[in-house]
């Protein structure tokens, strides 16, 4: 580890940042894991991201933890990874490299972030995604509450997510917004006369509304046409239900290259969420890239759009209001035009760069208040132990924790 007093006051980090989540699928938090690496790295400092790989590792300065396994949480999937395997990899990257500061996304997942911080080899930022509400809070409170203690700095991405955290684990938090890395997705020479497209780009489960929106479109005239990707446990039953047309495409999961060309190529991006979003992230894309959004009226979207000034904002659950609002924005050019440039102002104030530098920010003053003894040689076997207790005591309970 460097000088702490180096590293509080201005050269260049080490930052190991830790994903719960598969980072070879997609997904929110690990496009900001890896954007945020990228951002960090652009800037000159050193950075090493950690997390399951089901497959080759994204990028160079990839660390897999092994393969993840599917877990229902907050009514999704969450590809995690709480075995033994993962655990011990995990202990050996932190035993063989010296970090300045380990930040760790959603800390309290079961697996290698949950790992990481009972090792705590070098002061902690966790970072807090989730919004709603987490059986896993509730049925362990006592334990989560204890570890989130060894977290120097706490950060939630939007008022809904620290609400979450501080109800459970109390504490204090920053915000700080996801960010969108800018340069993938603008594109000044693209005008707003695109074909009557809408795009759909998420996991293909009830709380992300596809099937409102599936619902919404057979409404609509037979010239406007619906591109769907990703995938998901309803995908079998939604392509039954609402099979290829001529004006209804499924493509499956996309890369992250293609998504950006479809938003690019769209008049619409729609977000027809039910809830449980704590950010739209996704929203702040599509804007960049120059689609119209037409998203839900919940609290995660409001995070990032503003109904009639970058967005139309509709009321969840309601099929009919949806296809309203979509003819109404693919009829309307002064409208689309107006809500194109507002939504590229607005996805300029998150920028990924900028959050990176709120970040190191982050990163200096957790290394000067670290507040908890740093594990050593000598109580790393005791650690070792602990974490293997708690992935089998997680595996016993997993099936209490499922959220509902």
């Amino acid at each position: 580890m460097s000088n702490p007093e180096e590293v509080s006051s201005g050269s260049s980090l080490r930052v190991a940042i830790f994903s719960p989540y598969s980072l070879t699928l997609p997904g929110g938090v690990q496009n900001q894991v890896m954007g945020l690496a990228r951002a960090l790295r652009r800037s000159g400092h050193e950075v090493r991201v950690l997390g399951p790989c089901d497959g080759a590792p994204p990028d160079t300065f990839v660390t897999p933890l092994g393969e993840s396994l599917p877990t229902a949480a907050n009514g999704s999937i969450a590809p995690i990874a709480p075995d033994p395997a993962a655990a011990l990899r995990t202990i050996r990257s932190l035993r063989d490299e010296e970090f300045d500061v380990l930040h760790l996304h959603e800390p309290l997942s079961p697996g290698p972030t949950m790992t990481a911080l009972m090792m705590r080899t070098a002061p902690i930022v966790g970072t807090f995604h989730a919004a709603g509400d987490s059986a896993s809070y509730r049925y362990l409170n006592r334990v989560v509450r204890s570890m989130a203690d060894g977290i120097d700095v706490r950060v939630a991405v939007s008022r809904d997510a620290e609400d979450l955290a501080s109800r459970y684990l109390g504490g204090e938090y920053l915000i700080l917004p996801n960010a969108v890395d800018l340069d993938d997705f603008f594109d000044p020479t693209i005008t707003i006369e695109r074909e009557r497209t809408v795009f759909f780009c998420g996991r293909h489960e009830p709380r992300k509304g596809l099937e409102v929106l599936l619902e919404a479109h057979s409404l609509l005239r037979s010239d406007v046409r619906l591109v769907i990707a990703s995938e998901g446990p309803e995908t079998a039953r939604l392509r039954h239900e609402f099979p290829e047309s001529a004006n209804r495409t499924w493509l499956g999961r996309i890369s992250d290259r293609t998504k950006v060309e479809h938003l690019r190529s769209a008049a619409v991006f729609s977000a027809p969420a039910l809830g449980g979003e704590s950010f739209g992230i996704v929203l702040l894309e599509a804007m960049a890239a120059g689609s119209v959004v037409v998203a839900s009226d919940i609290d995660g979207y409001r995070n990032v759009a503003t109904h009639d000034l970058d967005a139309r904002l509709v009321a969840p659950g309601d099929p009919k209001a949806l296809a309203e609002e979509l003819l109404r924005v693919l009829d309307d050019a002064d409208m689309r035009r107006r809500l194109v440039e507002n939504g590229r102002v607005r996805a300029r104030q998150f920028s990924m760069d900028a959050l990176a530098d709120s970040y190191v920010g982050v990163y200096r003053r957790a290394i000067r208040e670290s507040s908890g003894a740093l594990r050593t040689p000598e109580n790393r076997s005791l650690v070792v132990s602990a974490a293997r207790s708690l992935v089998s005591r997680v595996g016993r309970i997993r099936s209490r924790t499922l959220d509902s």
